[in-house]
């Protein structure tokens, strides 16, 4: 069948099963989005506040379904919005298909209006991107785009489409939707090395990130956990993919992550890691890393092997598959000497426990935890709150950890996204930072009736920057006093949502209540000290041996 290639472009979308598309129109899209007005019945079309907006929210629905997000804008600023959320998902592995109109080809390196070469800009930050020059090219793109994002380690690709390629026309044929490239466990001869170290290993711990969560290698990872007597730690990436209560759970390691956690990786002599890297957050001082440690490392992507860390043993392959064919091959053991050990790690924690009475930041998240159902993810921004969030918050199910690794701004898009993807309800745990960067997204909730609760940690500062400020600059709180005026309430007001300031975990817990029960988006201003810490932390540059358990050490 004869179409143009706006209608082959939206109807490629829809092939690949593609329901939802965030975005925002301008000149150089605009036969896209006449397409998109044709086929409104077959896929919705989201419009955002902002291109950042959309981006991010493409970006939480992707992984709060496993789908590959779709983020559309036009041809120069337009496309240039979307940057910041291509670099969230490219370096959080995120499967994202990003579609940008540009001026005719005819046009292209005339300066045209609103030209950039938006290919070149992304070139770093996306697996692929394709520049479409022939009509007859572009369902083909499409499709290789939607594969590509999907296979192997996922990620961000980027398709630029010249107006002249969406009005010319040529033959369509409809075909199934793509599927990712085939999986492979690593080979047999590292799957024996492997094997080999753990059955020598006397105190093993499993570390695992958001790979393994891709991988859907939950169960996997759980009974090697259990043949062996390990305890289980993760990055950031990795939260959600096991229940925060399962008790070889000792919860996030790293720069801020549970005492016992980070111990028992730091007392190990076995890592064996699955779909997670090495970054600073995790090893502080790589000199000082888990010296008495081996380190088995199973990733898709081979390039992570041996990084920023020397592995004993590096398998680059699927982790669920791998470890089907390693689990057969290790010893079944307990480890009552490791056990006594670990549970001694735990005890100190446990000493160390934010117990006070009162508002503290961990209390706002232990409330909000009587509320979130099992099906409820959980974003956030980037920051103090970030943290609290990923130290407290119980999680039952995977993909309701909704958080980038360093980007402010991406929490209530990100929010949207997830509540669009999952059909339920979402949470935003937010700083007055990070929410004032993108919290014209409100707009977007509260046209479409999204329904988020925005529970917002306020202490008037940039709280994580204030807080490096005061351990090692000497209290110099050089532009991290906000000082705003902004009454969060009345915005939200403004804006059509409703809401209300809170200081007290009583109307705290109440807030939660009117939240819990309004079909649309609700802020919750929650008043919080701005001297609170963040804690563990390990200073910038240090290991183990210098991590910080309360203030005045």
């Amino acid at each position: 069948m004869q179409l143009t290639g706006a209608d082959i472009l939206i109807r490629t979308l829809i092939e690949q099963g593609c329901d939802t598309v965030f975005g925002y129109p301008g000149g150089q899209i605009l036969n896209v989005y006449d397409s998109l007005y044709k086929y409104q019945n077959e896929i919705r079309h989201m419009l955002t506040a902002h291109e950042q907006g959309a981006a991010h929210a493409a970006d939480g629905y992707a992984r709060a379904t496993g789908k590959v997000g779709v983020v559309m804008s036009t041809s120069g600023p337009g496309a240039t919005n979307l940057v910041t959320g291509i670099a969230t998902a490219y370096l959080d592995s995120i499967p994202l298909v990003a579609i940008c109109g540009n001026v005719p080809t005819t046009q292209i390196g005339t300066d045209s209006f609103q030209e950039i070469d938006i290919t070149g800009v992304t070139l770093p930050i996306t697996k692929h991107n394709y520049f479409v020059g022939s009509v007859e090219n572009l369902a083909d793109t499409i499709r290789e785009a939607f594969a590509l994002a999907q296979s192997g380690r996922p990620g961000p690709v980027l398709i630029d489409v010249p107006k002249d390629v969406q009005t010319a026309v040529c033959d369509y044929e409809p075909q199934a939707p793509v599927q990712p490239e085939e999986r492979h466990a690593a080979k047999d001869v590292r799957i024996k090395e492997a094997a080999a170290l753990i059955n020598a290993s006397k105190r093993p711990f499993i570390y695992f990130g958001g790979g393994l969560i891709t991988s859907e290698a939950q169960e996997e990872m759980l009974a090697l956990a259990e043949k062996i007597d390990a305890p289980i730690g993760c990055s950031l990436m990795g939260l959600s993919g096991i229940p925060t209560d399962h008790p070889r759970f000792l919860g996030m390691q790293g720069m801020h992550g549970h005492y016992a956690s980070s111990m028992a990786m730091h007392d190990a002599d076995l890592i064996i890691s699955l779909g997670v890297r090495f970054n600073d957050r995790v090893t502080g001082n790589r000199e000082k890393f888990a010296k008495l440690a081996q380190i088995i490392h199973i990733d898709v992507d081979g390039s992570e092997l041996s990084k920023t860390v020397n592995s004993a043993c590096g398998l680059r392959g699927d982790v669920k598959l791998t470890l089907q064919k390693l689990i057969p091959l290790v010893n079944a053991e307990q480890k009552p000497d490791w056990e006594k050990a670990v549970k001694a790690l735990k005890e100190t924690e446990n000493d160390y426990l934010d117990i006070r009475p009162g508002l503290t930041p961990r209390n706002a998240i232990m409330t909000l935890n009587k509320h979130l159902g099992e099906n409820t993810a959980v974003a956030t921004d980037v920051g103090q709150h970030q943290m609290w969030a990923a130290q407290n918050v119980n999680f039952k199910k995977p993909r309701r950890f909704i958080s980038s690794g360093g980007t402010m701004g991406f929490g209530l898009g990100a929010a949207i996204g997830a509540a669009v993807g999952t059909g339920e309800r979402s949470v935003l745990v937010t700083g007055d930072g990070s929410f004032g960067m993108c919290l014209n997204e409100l707009t977007t909730a509260v046209t479409y009736n999204v329904p988020v609760v925005i529970l917002l940690m306020n202490n008037g500062v940039l709280g994580m920057v204030r807080q490096w400020q005061t351990l090692f600059f000497n209290k110099h709180y050089s532009n991290t006093i906000l000082d705003r005026k902004t009454d969060f309430v009345a915005l939200a007001r403004a804006f059509g949502a409703d809401g209300e300031a809170v200081d007290t975990v009583a109307a705290l817990d109440k807030a939660f209540e009117h939240a819990f029960s309004c079909d649309g988006p609700y802020v919750i201003d929650c008043r919080i000290d701005k001297d609170e810490f963040v804690l563990p932390m390990l200073p910038p540059g240090g290991s183990m041996d210098d991590i910080i358990m309360k203030v005045g050490e």
